[in-house]
């Protein structure tokens, strides 16, 4: 079993054709996207007891993704994004974000499963995020962790306090992905890969495998304890960028998986990852990315639609 804690929401997306509303959020995206890359996971955030969040659960259960908490009585997040003329996208939020009586259902939630990942809002916005960093730090000693910042400044506005709660997840995280224009919020002035590569040092011989740093049209570039490596992006007619990274990272998760380094007694092997093999999962998790940004919304691959796409197959799962 794999877990993706985080927020769920629904996204109102803005566009110069019109006005749609759809499920959302970056980690029930990544739930999603694992799921549609057949594997069995189970998604831990709130929702209200409400139209929308009745939207959400029949979206989560429809891609076949447990949703183990029941609804409480806030309303269900909302985020709007408004789309430019070349799709990209700018996103406003009104959410409330806690995980009720989480501590109390840990070792329940987290028993079985051999990967947690988690970020966005739910790392950096209180009362849920020392909520979020307790469960990661519980499930630490038997699972892979994994984390995307997808930093939100319209609603985290602080970037020193952001910062040093990124900090603390990617030093307990194993596989890390972050866009470039993350990091640049994060370290104004700095070149992104160099902030990637200070990443890796966070925590340690206990830190990261792996920093990943999506660059849009440039492909991604990941830094590992073998080296460097970049890989090109597919060339694709965008559509829109909503839920792109969120499709790279379940990939990215997936390929893990499907080489069999989850859980927390393969750690020494992920971090020994041999650079070759890193490129071949970057280039998976970019023809995944590259699938989604060439529909509307955030709409993760299957692995059919990566193999139609001319995505390569990972680690003998096909």
């Amino acid at each position: 079993m794999l877990t993706v804690i985080g927020e769920g929401l629904i996204d109102v997306v803005r566009r110069p054709g019109g006005t749609e509303a759809h499920p959302g959020g970056s980690p029930l995206n990544v739930a999603v996207g694992l799921a549609r890359l057949d594997h069995p996971v189970q998604f831990i955030g709130r929702y209200g007891d409400d139209a929308n969040g009745r939207m959400l659960t029949d979206h989560l259960r429809g891609a076949n993704v447990l949703v183990p908490l029941p609804p409480d009585a806030s309303p269900t997040p909302v985020a709007t994004a408004e789309l430019d003329h070349r799709g990209a996208a700018t996103y406003h939020f009104e959410l409330d974000w806690y995980l009720p009586n989480l501590r109390d259902r840990l070792d329940t939630l987290l028993g079985a499963t051999t990967l947690v990942h988690t970020g966005s809002i739910a790392s950096v916005l209180e009362p849920g995020a020392d909520q979020v960093l307790h469960a990661v730090e519980r499930a630490r000693p038997r699972a892979t962790i994994g984390f995307d910042p997808n930093c939100r400044p319209t609603i985290t506005s602080d970037a020193d306090v952001v910062r040093g709660r990124v900090e603390r997840f990617v030093g307990l995280a194993d596989v890390v992905k972050a866009s470039d224009e993350d990091l640049a919020w994060l370290y104004p002035g700095a070149d992104p890969l160099d902030s990637a590569r200070r990443w890796l040092t966070l925590g340690g011989s206990e830190g990261p495998a792996f920093v990943v740093v999506t660059r849009g049209a440039q492909g991604p570039w990941a830094v590992g304890h073998s080296g460097e490596v970049s890989v090109p992006a597919p060339p694709v007619r965008v559509v829109d960028t909503v839920g792109a990274g969120d499709s790279f990272m379940a990939a990215l998760l997936s390929a893990i998986v499907d080489r069999e380094l989850d859980g927390a007694q393969r750690r020494s092997e992920l971090r020994r990852l041999d650079i070759r093999e890193l490129g071949r999962i970057l280039e998976f998790a970019a023809r995944a990315a590259a699938v989604t940004v060439s529909r509307p919304g955030a709409n993760p691959p299957s692995r059919v639609e990566i193999r139609a796409g001319g995505g390569a197959q990972t680690g003998g799962a096909q």
